[in-house]
């Protein structure tokens, strides 16, 4: 069973930054996908940003375009999230997911981490 541990999230100042961290249990071979998304109080689940297993294709949500970049370190079996230009909107919780899939879709993604707070102050 693949455990997903974020880390990184806190509060920061509009036009802040934060790196969020996420780090799998073990390297997930099968799961080819990872990405972030986030869920704000009374909102649904959304797309952040996904990355493949080789770092070669990223994706990322129109309204964090520019602002936020996803890496990985497959041999930490760690990827991240960059985060700059912090706007209050962008306040949730952020969590890293772990699927087969290229999609923006949670239910195509089959890990979840725990979710990590992330408060943007006007």
């Amino acid at each position: 069973q693949v455990q997903l541990v974020e880390s990184g999230g806190g509060l920061v100042q509009a036009g802040g930054s934060l790196r969020l961290s996420c780090a799998a249990s073990e390297r997930t071979f099968s799961r080819q996908v990872m990405g972030w998304f986030r869920q704000a109080p009374g909102k649904e689940r959304q797309f952040v940003a996904r990355i493949t297993w080789s770092g070669a294709i990223t994706r990322y949500a129109d309204s964090v375009k520019g602002r936020f970049i996803i890496s990985r370190d497959n041999a930490k079996n760690i990827w991240y999230l960059q985060m700059d230009s912090l706007k209050p909107e962008d306040t949730a919780v952020y969590y890293c997911a772990a699927g087969s899939y290229t999609t923006t879709t949670p239910d195509d993604y089959d890990y979840w981490g725990q979710g990590t707070q992330v408060t943007v102050s006007s």
